[in-house]
């Protein structure tokens, strides 16, 4: 039929364009922000620079020669960006460490001898069980919050199977296997532990994000030869900054029966054991452990910061009781514990510990509104509990506690007749390669305690 002269006609567009459209927009529009970002990155370290010869009282001759070492790492730096990275600039060294959608490796750059933290990502999980959300939102952050407290990103880049970041890595493991390793922790140890981690969650607070998911599987901890602090990590369930990152991770555990009350006639010490014997298994599933969630986030209704707090005055409770507060033997029974707090907190007589820690654990975990922190970060570190912390130079012994791991075939090639295509879904995680400049830019060896062997 002919159309008349002036008239248009609009055609349906289909999943497909719309798809490319979106794709194409997302494209343009990091293209542009990174254009942006990276500019103020170089003018952010050519200040640093200057204040630092300023404050070393350098001479002209000397500022001369060190800005033109910095514009030959600048040119670097570009020319490295460009350059595609990827699993053949690595060797992988041994397993570190598991999770519920992929696992951890101790790499070493081929280049520069680096030693790193790689974690790898399986990307059909993460679409299959709707974390897309989550590992961006971790990515962005670790980007975004690069201080001292959190565990630094190096590089993010994915191929046709996985997801990865490389991390820097912190000898000293996790707070869950040292917790593991250990019936308890003396009062002098968790007033060290508790102390970095209040540190740690204040600095994340300051740059404006909210952890959710702070548990001793998420507290990583340095050796004494990098200063010995605890470092916070996974940030995949972390809001502030960033809003589209789903609340409904636990959604599933008010539509479950309860369990039977056998965990609750334990005395503490086999209550201990049976938490330590599962702990590994809830640190591995899809769904984790919800004994370090505070009561408000699971309600939905409405939380802040504080909630961190909370999570804190669990993992206190643990590292002198030997278990949670609201362990159970399912997550169901668990979140059932957690909501109804004012009942099921209890310390058990038979571990005895200080009324100052008693005192704090029980101004952490209780409703928000009273909640320990609410007037700020000082009225926590004012707390009696922590007497005699030197809150600016805090320091720890060396550590080890990682677990061995059996090697895997999460790296191995498979065939082509059974590899998924993922490629229709690959824009999801569109600008996910991210280059530190630190990491382009400077060499190093293996560290001394690499090379003794004492991992």
């Amino acid at each position: 039929m002919a159309m008349t002269a002036g008239t248009t006609t609009s055609f349906p567009m289909s999943n497909h364009t719309r798809e490319r459209v979106t794709v194409a927009k997302l494209t343009l529009e990091n293209f542009y922000s990174n254009l942006i970002i990276q500019h103020e990155e170089r003018e952010t370290r050519q200040k640093k620079l200057e204040v630092a010869m300023e404050e070393e009282g350098l001479a002209d001759e000397e500022k001369k020669l060190r800005r033109s070492q910095h514009a030959r790492k600048e040119t670097e730096f570009l020319r490295l960006k460009r350059t595609r990275l990827g699993l053949d600039d690595f060797e992988s060294l041994k397993v570190i460490g598991r999770g519920a959608f992929g696992e951890v490796r101790l790499v070493q750059k081929k280049d520069t001898g680096h030693i790193y933290a790689m974690k790898i990502l399986r990307k059909a999980d993460m679409l299959e069980k709707e974390q897309v959300a989550h590992i961006r939102a971790e990515r962005d952050i670790l980007v975004e919050a690069d201080g001292a407290w959190v565990v630094k990103m190096f590089y993010s880049f994915q191929d046709k199977r996985n997801l990865y970041l490389i991390m820097e890595f912190l000898p000293g493991g996790d707070m869950m296997t040292l917790l593991m390793k250990k019936d308890t922790l003396s009062e002098e140890e968790t007033q060290f532990y508790i102390s970095e981690t209040v540190l740690a969650i204040d600095a994340i607070h300051q740059l404006g994000f909210i952890h959710r998911d702070i548990k001793p599987d998420n507290l990583l901890l340095d050796a004494k030869a990098c200063n010995g602090h605890v470092k916070l990590s996974d940030f995949g369930l972390c809001t502030g900054l960033k809003k589209a990152h789903r609340t409904e991770f636990y959604r599933n555990l008010t539509h479950n029966p309860p369990s039977d009350f056998s965990f609750q006639n334990m005395n503490s010490k086999r209550k201990a054991e049976t938490w330590k014997k599962n702990r590994r298994q809830l640190a591995y599933s899809t769904v984790g452990t919800p004994d370090y969630i505070a009561p408000e986030v699971f309600m939905q209704t409405g939380y802040n910061k504080l909630c961190d707090w909370w999570s804190l005055g669990v993992i206190m409770y643990e590292m002198l009781i030997g278990y949670p507060p609201f362990c159970s033997e399912t997550p169901q029974e668990t979140y059932r514990k957690v909501m109804n707090w004012k009942e099921t907190l209890v310390f058990p007589p038979e571990v005895p510990i200080s009324e100052k820690a008693k005192d704090l654990i029980l101004r952490f975990c209780i409703d928000s509104e009273n909640r320990i922190g609410s007037n700020g970060v000082e009225e926590i570190k004012s707390h009696p509990f922590f007497e005699g912390v030197d809150w600016g130079h805090i320091s720890i012994d060396d550590t080890s506690n990682f677990d061995e791991f059996p090697e895997s075939d999460i790296l191995q090639p498979v065939p082509n007749t059974t590899e998924p295509d993922y490629k229709s879904k690959d824009w999801v995680f569109l600008n996910y390669t991210y280059k530190r400049f630190e990491g382009l830019t400077q060499r190093g060896s293996i560290p001394s305690y690499m090379k003794a062997g004492k991992l």
